[in-house]
C-alpha cells in the first residue's frame, strides 16, 4: 500500500502551478467582468456629486475591487480546480498518474496543499485590506460620494437611544474619550411626540454629556428656528454607545472585532452575530481548501465514456451547495437560531465529510 503524501516531487509542483495559474485566471476574468458592471451601476452617483470626476471612479474601483476578490476568491479555486483535473483528464494525465500507483488523495494532495497557501493569502488579505476598504466605502457612500473623510476608522449612520429622544450621527471617529460626531441630528420627543430637531456640525465629549457645535433647532410646534453656537445634550451616553451602537463584522479586522466583542460582553450586549462573523473570518478563507476534494470527483472516470461533463456538472453542484449552506447558516446565525461556532463551521465540516466520503466511495 502506497502510504506517501504526495506522489513525487515533480508531480506536485507541476499539478500545484498548474493549479494556481488556472485559479488565479479565472480570478482575474471574473473581476474584471464584474467590476466592470459594478463601476457602471454606481458610475451615475459617484459622478452625481458635484466636481467627481475620473479620479472618483478609479478611487471607487480601488475600494471595491478587494470586496469582489474577496467574494469571489473560492468561486475561483473551484473553477480553477474544475479546469485543472478535467484537463488532466481529457488528457489521460490522471489515468497514467493511478497506472503509476498513484491513489486519488495523492492526485488532489498539491491542490489541497496549494489551497491552503490562497487560504491564509485570502485570511491576510481579508483582514488587513478588505476590512479597511469596507469601511472606507461605506464612509464614503454615507457622504453621496462626497469628501472622503481622513479619518479611516469610523462608523456611519449610528443611531443612539436616550430615553424618548432619538440622536442621529452620520460619521463617528476615534475610540474612548476622544470620540468625535459629525452630521448629528437629535430629535427631541416627549411621550411619543416629537418636540424639536436639532442639527449640528459636529459633537465632542464633555461636561458629563456631549457638546454640539454649530446648534440649528427647529421647534416643531411653534415652527421657528434657532441657532445657537452650542449646546449640551445626552447627559450620561458613554462614547461606547455610539462606537459599539452599529459594530459590521466586515469593517472590522480579526483583532478589531474581537475587541469589539469583548466590549460588548463587557457592556451585557448580545454579540451572537458579530461572533458568528468573527469565526466566519477563519472559515470562509478556509472553504478555498474544500474546493479540490469537492471538484475531485471532475478528476476521474474515463474521459472518453462521455461521462466527464457529468463529472464537471456534479463538482460544480457539490461546491455551490457549499456556498449556499453556509450563507444560509451565516444568516441562521445573525438571526440568533444558530450558536455563532456552529454557524460559521458546520458547513464546512459538513462538506469536507461529503467531499471524503464521495472520494473514498468512488475512488479508494
Amino acid at each position: 500500500m502506497n502510504l506517501r503524501f504526495f506522489a513525487s516531487r515533480t508531480i506536485t509542483f507541476y499539478m500545484a502551478r498548474v493549479f494556481l495559474t488556472r485559479s488565479l485566471a479565472v480570478l482575474a476574468a471574473l473581476v474584471i467582468v464584474l467590476q466592470a458592471l459594478d463601476l457602471l451601476g454606481e458610475s451615475g452617483n459617484i459622478l452625481a456629486y458635484p466636481g467627481n470626476g475620473d479620479a472618483e471612479l478609479w478611487q471607487y474601483v480601488s475600494l471595491r475591487a478587494p470586496q469582489i476578490i474577496a467574494r469571489f476568491l473560492p468561486f475561483s479555486v473551484l473553477l480553477g480546480t474544475l479546469v485543472t483535473l478535467a484537463t488532466l483528464n481529457q488528457n489521460s494525465e490522471i489515468i497514467s498518474m493511478k497506472a503509476a500507483g498513484i491513489s486519488a488523495h495523492q492526485i488532489l494532495a498539491p491542490l489541497i496543499v496549494a489551497s491552503f497557501g490562497v487560504a491564509a493569502v485570502s485570511f491576510v488579505f481579508n483582514d488587513r485590506i478588505v476590512s479597511r476598504a469596507t469601511s472606507t466605502l461605506s464612509a464614503w457612500q454615507s457622504t453621496s460620494y462626497g469628501p472622503l473623510p481622513k479619518d479611516r476608522g469610523i462608523a456611519s449612520n449610528v443611531w443612539v437611544r436616550d430615553g424618548d429622544d432619538l440622536i442621529h450621527a452620520a460619521q463617528v471617529s476615534g475610540r474612548g474619550a476622544a470620540v468625535q460626531l459629525r452630521g448629528v441630528t437629535v430629535y427631541d420627543r416627549a411621550g411619543g411626540t416629537l418636540q424639536t430637531i436639532v442639527d449640528a456640525g459636529s459633537a465632542r465629549q464633555s461636561e458629563g454629556g456631549w457638546t454640539l457645535d454649530g446648534v440649528r433647532r427647529f421647534d416643531v410646534a411653534a415652527g421657528t428656528i434657532a441657532r445657537l453656537p452650542s449646546l449640551v445634550i445626552g447627559r450620561g451616553i458613554t462614547p461606547d454607545r455610539f462606537t459599539l451602537a452599529d459594530v459590521d463584522a466586515d469593517e472590522r479586522s480579526f483583532g478589531a472585532l474581537r475587541q469589539d466583542i469583548a466590549e460588548l460582553h463587557a457592556a451585557g450586549r448580545p454579540t451572537g452575530p458579530l461572533e458568528a462573523g468573527m469565526w466566519h473570518k477563519v472559515s470562509g478563507p478556509l472553504s478555498s481548501v474544500l474546493m479540490p476534494l469537492l471538484a475531485g470527483v471532475a478528476a476521474f472516470g474515463l474521459a472518453r465514456s462521455g461521462r466527464l461533463f457529468i463529472r464537471a456538472v456534479i463538482g460544480m453542484a457539490l461546491g455551490f451547495t457549499y456556498f449556499v449552506a453556509d450563507n444560509f447558516a451565516l444568516a441562521m446565525g445573525n438571526l440568533g437560531a444558530y450558536p455563532p461556532v456552529l454557524a460559521a463551521w458546520a458547513p464546512f465540516l459538513l462538506f469536507l465529510l461529503i467531499g471524503e466520503a464521495v472520494l473514498i466511495r468512488t475512488e479508494e
